[in-house]
This record gives structure tokens, C-alpha cells and sequence, in this order.
């Protein structure tokens, strides 16, 4: 792989000129400080546009990446595609960051918010679901009636709008469509359909802001020759690339679960309205597949909550409860075709019974199933089938074990410029393992440090003398450890965890302490760290899906605390079986999988230390692998430039001195 290079000029020396000391972004936001790093990526990033080249970037915390890939993108006039790894980045980006960027620059481009189809008000489906016997009388009941009237004035029929709505309201899935459940052209709201409105602005629109999930639901759907979701574009930039390996697979995959089989039985009887004699015929079917919904998850309880399929069938309960669920799955199919042609709601639920029955049929075979629409890309085989039990559910997911093909083969009909970059990529400097699972052959590559002072704003503390993560006595004796720097501290602090076991312990032993404490699980997120922000001296206890998004700028977060090195839990049966398939190959699973993906998730912990540059704080890394294996140091050279120490005092002196400062 080479460094990306490059003089200043045309698209990069407009760029380069734009964030530049008294260039358009300092004149307009008073707030704006050049950087150097964002300069080198911005032209970077242009260089790509013009070339039509891959270049995969990694911006260290502050580089001010955003600014850095929005700048050529409205200056190129290219049409250009924009996928964030959440919702909120989306959100953010497109309301907050695009405006600013767009009137600094004085361009008139129009850009669009494109957004899965589960963000959007369904209103054929909203019709359906007035008297619903499944809305609870009271608050489910008003706030329903609140989501029929904001329905009516609504202009564009994003439910972010809607802030009195859960993201796991039950109402949900009465509101919106899936994939599965939409009548398509067939609807009667169609030409009024919020979904279809939204994909005709972003048709429209010089610069379109998605995230990760729309744009691989879209490689995936093109896959299968459905068409596409989003527009054709000429520029494409990922950020918070490291996520997308990990949700292709999923998108490259498929599934079924409870809660869909549910929705079928249950939409079935909705959509024998005004059809004389369906719901006789219906019922029974309906109800059967609801039962055997249920048959099945209780059977799951005794098993491991997430384990292969080959686990799950061998269990003579368990593989009793598939029989029963594919029976009565079919039994229901077959009752949907003789009423298929009777109203358009039916003859969807028909098509998506034959689906799923094919889709669970193709789950419990002993081979995988023939795809042609993989063929030349993924291996039928080359996959793994596995089940997770939820509190209220199941899912039975296929998952493919290398999406490098479809990815490059996608990139590669798309001949535009693709731009892949967040603050955790590279591996000891190196950008191999992500370029890897991306498909990326011999990519541009940037590597750019975080412009704080490290040295001067944060301090990383190993303490001595703890016993292996693997002993009993691990958390006790680590949180007997941190328990002196959170008194030096006052709180303050965000500590991480690798299992809910030790969260909860920890949890527990923290509870006599003189610190507020805001336990992961106990509300919504963004309600915990709200919560936290505002306690002043609050300690935060979150596991591995808190590595992520804790953005907490100013000293209400001052000490990171991470348990022991994020690896993967072996027990997952993707990652067992990628390690597996990499064995096979004549690789080494823990080299070319296992170190590099731990180690990106600890630069992702740790990242949530240091947000600005008058941030100071202590990353306190409490896994004595750091210093007693030899790998190790691939995890400490991988992390900023910050000073370590062994000792308690010096970490009591830095926090006494930044303190005061």
C-alpha cells in the first residue's frame, strides 16, 4: 500500500484554500481553527474524487474529518453519496455539518436525507393498525392517536420527528413497512407513500446523506437484481468505515426471526377486512403459527442463548419445534393461496409466507442453498447458520464469512470515487486487516494522528501486580485498583467493560460509593449519558456497545477505564467459524483476525477520552497481557502518543495538576 501524495491543485488546491488560515470556512465560523491534518486529508480526499481512486484514511480524534470529506464534495459537483454508521451521525450530519459547509462555500447544490424505510410513517399501514386490538388501551392509545395526527401534516414522515416516540415502541411495526410487508405499487397510498418521496428527492439531490445499514441493504439488494435503492453516484465517502465488514455481513446474509413470523399471522387476519369468508379460512393457520412461534422459543431456553444451527438441531425439543414451525408455516401458505387474489394486502402476506418458508427451509439444511445471484462473488458454502434467543424472540441468521467479494465487486461496476475513513482503521500503523475484509486492493492509505497534545492532556496507567483477566478474582481485584483513581478523580469516569457478568459486578461493588452511578441497561442511552454530563462527578459503567458514541467533551469525563483487551468472545459462532475458515486457508486466526479487530476496538474505547483540545484525562488499562504478553505492545503502539506510568502517585499528581489548572 502507498501513502497518499500529491501537490495542491485544482479540486485539492481548492479544497486545501477553502480550510485554510482566512479561507471560506474561517470566514464564516467564527468557531473555525485550521488544522493540518485536516488539510492533508481534505486534499486527500479531493485527490480520490478527481482520480476515481479508493482511498482508505484514518483521522485521529480532532483532525475535524467531517469538514475534511464535506469540502471537496460540495466543491467537486459531483454526485456524491455520504453513509455514516448511525442514524444520529446521519442526522447530525445532514441538519447540522452539510449547512454550515454549504453557505461557508456559497454553493447552491441540493442534497437529501435518505433513510431506511423503517423511519418512515407507512400510512397503508397505519390504516390498518386504527383499532388494533394489539394497541394497549391508555398511553399506547394516545400516543398512537399523536402519530395518526403529526401523519397528517407531516411533509416528509420521518418518525425522528416524532421525539415522544421510543425507538422500541411497540407501535413501530404497526406504523412502518419492511421489505417483506410493503404492497409496493399495489398500495393504495402509494403515490403518497413517504418512503418513495424520500427516494425521489435523493434521485434529485447533488449530495446524499444515508447511513450504513440504507447503503449495504442496497448492495445487497442489487445483488439479488431488485433494483436499487439509492441513486447512481460518482463519489461515495464512508465514514466510520471500520463498522461496515461486520454489517455487510449481515446484509449479505439473511435471516428470519419471531417477530416477523408474528407480524405475518397476525397482519394475515388484519388483511381479511371486507373479504368475505378469508378470516374463517385464516384463523386457524394464523393462530398455529403463533403458537409454534412460541413452541419454539421456549424450546431454545435450555440451549445457549446464541450458538450454531448444528447445536440447535441436535437438541431433539428444539428440532421437534422447527418441524412444527415449518408445517405450520407452510399450512398458512397454502391457506393465503386460495385468497391471494381477493385484496392486494393478502396476496402479499402470501409471497411473504412463501419467503420466509423458503427462507427457513434454506436455514436448516445440511448444505447451503445454490444462489446465483452469489455465485461469482460468495461461495454457497462459505458461510456460517446460527440462532440467538432473545428475551422475546429468536433470530435464525445465515451469515457469510468474508464479504470482500460482493464489496469490491459492487465498488468496481460503480467506477466512482469511494473514500473509507474513521479514527480506528489501522493496526500498528498498518491498514492490511481492514483493507482486507473491505476488498480493498492496494488502496491509497493516510494515516493522520490526532491533533491534541497527548502528552501534555492525558496519561495511560497500567496497574501493577493484577492477577489474568481468565482468574476469578479479576474484577475484584481490578476495581480495588481503580477505586483510588476514582477517588483522585471524583468520579467522572467511563468505565468499560468486556461482559455484562463483570459490568454487573462492578455495578454492584461501586454502589456504596460517593459517585452517582449510570449503569448501562438501567435507561436509554441517551438518557444515561445525559444523566452523566449533567451529574458533574457521575461514574459511567458501560460493556462492548459502549465503546462507541460515549461523547463526553469537558471534565465530567476525565479517567477511561477499560477492564481487559476487547477480544472476541470465542463462543460466537461467526467468529469461530472466520477463525476456522482461516485456519483452513493456512492462516493464523488470532494474527490475521483476532489481534487486529481487538485491537481496533480498543482504540475505540479509549478513544472516548480525550474530545477536544482542553481535555485532559487518564486512560487506565487494567489488563496485565498489555505488558506480560508479547503482543502487547501492538496494542500500546497503536493507541495516541500519551505517556504511561505504572505508578498510583503519578496518576494522583496528573489529576491533582489538571484539576487545579
Amino acid at each position: 500500500m502507498h501513502e497518499a501524495a500529491g501537490a495542491p491543485g485544482g479540486l485539492a488546491g481548492q479544497s486545501v484554500e477553502a480550510l485554510s488560515e482566512g479561507g471560506a470556512l474561517a470566514r464564516a465560523l467564527p468557531q473555525f481553527r485550521p488544522r493540518e491534518a485536516q488539510l492533508d486529508l481534505t486534499e486527500a480526499v479531493a485527490d480520490a474524487f478527481e482520480r476515481r481512486e479508493v482511498l482508505l484514511a484514518e483521522a485521529g480524534t480532532g483532525t475535524g474529518k467531517t469538514y475534511a470529506y464535506l469540502v471537496p464534495a460540495l466543491l467537486s459537483g459531483m454526485k456524491t453519496i455520504l453513509s455514516t454508521g448511525t442514524r444520529a451521525l446521519q442526522d447530525q450530519l445532514y441538519h447540522r455539518d452539510l449547512p454550515r459547509v454549504r453557505d461557508a462555500l456559497g454553493v447552491g447544490l441540493k442534497s437529501a436525507l435518505l433513510k431506511g424505510r423503517a423511519n418512515y410513517l407507512c400510512r397503508y399501514r397505519t390504516e390498518q393498525a386504527k383499532g388494533d386490538p394489539r394497541i394497549v388501551p391508555g398511553a399506547q392509545t394516545a400516543l398512537f392517536q399523536r402519530i395518526v395526527a403529526w401523519g397528517g401534516r407531516t411533509r416528509m414522515g420521518d418518525l425522528a420527528e416524532l421525539e415522544a416516540l421510543p425507538d422500541d415502541s411497540p407501535l413501530l411495526p404497526l406504523v412502518t413497512s419492511t421489505a417483506d410487508n410493503c404492497l409496493g405499487t399495489e398500495c393504495p397510498f402509494w403515490n403518497d407513500c413517504f418512503v418513495v418521496q424520500a427516494r425521489q428527492r435523493a434521485q434529485a439531490a447533488d449530495i446524499v446523506v444515508v447511513n450504513h445499514h440504507l447503503l449495504l441493504a442496497d448492495l445487497a439488494l442489487k445483488q439479488e437484481g431488485f433494483g436499487e435503492i439509492l441513486p447512481g453516484a460518482q463519489a461515495f465517502v464512508v465514514d466510520e468505515a471500520h463498522q461496515l465488514p461486520e454489517l455487510a455481513a449481515q446484509f449479505f446474509g439473511e435471516g428470519i426471526g419471531a417477530r416477523p413470523l408474528v407480524e405475518l399471522a397476525r397482519d394475515a387476519l388484519a388483511e381479511c377486512k371486507g373479504v368475505s369468508g378469508a378470516l374463517a379460512a385464516l384463523q386457524t393457520p394464523a393462530r398455529d403459527l403463533e403458537q409454534a412461534v412460541r413452541v419454539l422459543r421456549a424450546a431454545l431456553e435450555p440451549l445457549p442463548p446464541r450458538a450454531t444451527q448444528a447445536r440447535a438441531l441436535a437438541d431433539p425439543d428444539a428440532s421437534d419445534a422447527f418441524e412444527t414451525l415449518s408445517s405450520s408455516l407452510q399450512a398458512l401458505q397454502l391457506a393465503l393461496a386460495a385468497w391471494r387474489d381477493s385484496a392486494p394486502g393478502l396476496d402479499a402476506c402470501h409471497a411473504r409466507a412463501v419467503e420466509f418458508s423458503a427462507r427457513l427451509g434454506r436455514w436448516r439444511i445440511e448444505r447451503d442453498f445454490d444462489n446465483d445471484a452469489f455465485d461469482d462473488e460468495l461461495p454457497a458454502d462459505d458461510d456460517v447458520r446460527w440462532y440467538e434467543a432473545t428475551p422475546r424472540g429468536f433470530r435464525l441468521q445465515r451469515t457469510p464469512l468474508d464479504v470482500s467479494g460482493p464489496l469490491r465487486s459492487h465498488r468496481e461496476r460503480s467506477h466512482a470515487a469511494w473514500v473509507f475513513t474513521s479514527a480506528t482503521l489501522a493496526v500498528d500503523g498498518g491498514f492490511d486487516h481492514v483493507a482486507t475484509r473491505l476488498g480493498l486492493d492496494d488502496p491509497r492509505t493516510l494515516l493522520l494522528q490526532s491533533p491534541f497534545d497527548w502528552k501534555s492532556q492525558a496519561l495511560c496507567y497500567l496497574p501493577p501486580n493484577l492477577p489474568q483477566p481468565a482468574a476469578r478474582e479479576f474484577t475484584g481485584a481490578m476495581l480495588a485498583a481503580v477505586r483510588p483513581v476514582l477517588e483522585a478523580s471524583n468520579g467522572r469516569a467511563f468505565l468499560l467493560f468486556a461482559s455484562h457478568r463483570a459490568l454487573r459486578e462492578a455495578a454492584e461493588a461501586l454502589r456504596d460509593g460517593p459517585w452517582p452511578l449510570f449503569v448501562q441497561g438501567e435507561a436509554p442511552r441517551h438518557v444515561l449519558l445525559q444523566r452523566f454530563r449533567e451529574s458533574g462527578n457521575g461514574v459511567l459503567l458501560g460493556a462492548a456497545s459502549f465503546r462507541e458514541g460515549v461523547d463526553v467533551v469537558g471534565a465530567a469525563l476525565t479517567v477511561v477505564v477499560i477492564d481487559k483487551l476487547p477480544f472476541a468472545a470465542p463462543d460466537d459462532p461467526v467468529f469461530e467459524a472466520r477463525l476456522e475458515a482461516i485456519r483452513r486457508s493456512g492462516g493464523n486466526p488470532f494474527f490475521d483476525e483476532q489481534l487486529p479487530q481487538a485491537v481496533i476496538a480498543l482504540k475505540q474505547g479509549a478513544g472516548r477520552l480525550i474530545r477536544s483540545e482542553t481535555d485532559h484525562g487518564v486512560l487506565v488499562l487494567c489488563d496485565p497481557r498489555l505488558t506480560g504478553k508479547g503482543y502487547g505492545r501492538v496494542f500500546l503502539d497503536s493507541l495516541p502518543p500519551l505517556p504511561i506510568t505504572r505508578t498510583l502517585a503519578e496518576v494522583e499528581s496528573f489529576l491533582a495538576a489538571t484539576t487545579t489548572a
